[in-house]
């Protein structure tokens, strides 16, 4: 009764938005349409993008345009989340908040790494990461070197490792980006439990327990497939968390001598006997995460409505949503064919 509680006016706020997310039937609507301009008249007909895209012309809006919008709506979504919180409920969402920072982050460091311009005005965002964060993203944005985007770092949590990364040799920006994911994933690791019910850590447990275990699969496929490198420095990359997945079967995997060996121990392991997907057909790891990701946050969500946990899957569908609408249009750019983008973007169509 408590949780009921305590939740019964944020739950309803989550089913209110949840109830405007794109179902499947949308996407192959949005998938078969012939043009961006007709993509982005589909999304301002959805109750989540009316007011976004209110105002806006759907021939005049570029890429970059298109992504700060959508962006616009998950950010707003969040706030209105936020609004409904109480105190308790407003911790995890700063903690989670971290994510949208590192995700801003990475932005900023491709543009300064690879010397280019940056393709969004994270400016633009400025006034909504006031309200739950320390960073100046008018400032990173402009940041002309490594020097100056650490020095803007300055008084946050991202600091001290920027300062520490600066003085290693040889360091590439997926170093800097696996260490900043490491930031977020370590503290939400540890404070997931603060503040919540016992059936709430473990909605959250399992949550981010399974996203750790199928990042470091990834993490060992990338490096075996594209890189190959030695088990231990395959296993120096590797987030190190383990939930479902055993320290030997870890080891094992980084140690395959083939992906056919990768995917066959990879069948032994607790995301193996899931049978979401056939692995001796190897399929893409990044789809089988969202697979796995998908099952988990929607087991979470109805198994205790009234918890954390529904926020949570919200915010992970959301930004799923984001993802999707974004690869829809640019393949629509690129003349793909209907078939071609569903299969790109969906783990099941």
């Amino acid at each position: 009764m408590g949780s009921l509680l305590t939740y019964s006016g944020l739950t309803t706020k989550v089913k209110a938005m949840k109830s405007h997310l794109i179902q499947d039937s949308q996407y192959r609507e949005m998938a078969a349409l012939d043009s961006v301009t007709s993509s982005v008249d589909y999304l301002k007909k959805l109750p989540s993008y009316t007011s976004v895209f209110s105002g806006t012309e759907a021939g005049e809006l570029h890429r970059a345009k298109i992504e700060e919008l959508l962006l616009q709506s998950k950010y707003q979504d969040f706030s209105k989340l936020y609004r409904f919180s109480n105190l308790s409920q407003r911790k995890f969402l700063d903690i989670y908040f971290m994510h949208y920072e590192i995700a801003a982050l990475k932005r900023c460091l491709r543009s300064v790494i690879g010397h280019k311009p940056l393709e969004l005005n994270l400016s633009l965002f400025q006034e909504f990461f006031e309200r739950h964060s320390k960073l100046n993203l008018t400032r990173l944005s402009a940041s002309g070197n490594l020097t100056e985007f650490t020095a803007n770092l300055a008084g946050s949590p991202y600091y001290d490792i920027m300062v520490h990364l600066n003085q290693q040799e040889h360091m590439t920006l997926f170093d800097y980006e696996m260490n900043l994911d490491l930031i977020y994933f370590k503290t939400m690791w540890k404070v997931k439990g603060k503040n919540l019910k016992k059936d709430e850590q473990e909605a959250l447990t399992q949550c981010f327990g399974d996203r750790l275990d199928m990042l470091n699969i990834q993490w060992i496929y990338r490096c075996l497939k594209y890189y190959h490198m030695t088990p231990s420095e395959i296993c120096a990359l590797l987030i190190p968390i383990q939930y479902r997945l055993k320290a030997e079967q870890i080891r094992a995997m980084a140690s395959a001598g083939s992906l056919d060996e990768f995917f066959g121990i990879l069948s032994t392991t607790y995301y193996g006997s899931l049978g979401l997907a056939d692995l001796n057909a190897q399929p893409n790891p990044e789809k089988l995460t969202e697979q796995v990701l998908n099952r988990i946050h929607l087991l979470t969500m109805r198994r205790d409505p009234y918890s954390i946990a529904t926020v949570n899957s919200y915010l992970y569908f959301k930004e799923q949503e984001i993802y999707r609408i974004i690869h829809i249009i640019e393949s629509i750019r690129y003349g793909l064919d209907s078939h071609q983008i569903l299969s790109s973007v969906m783990a099941a169509v």
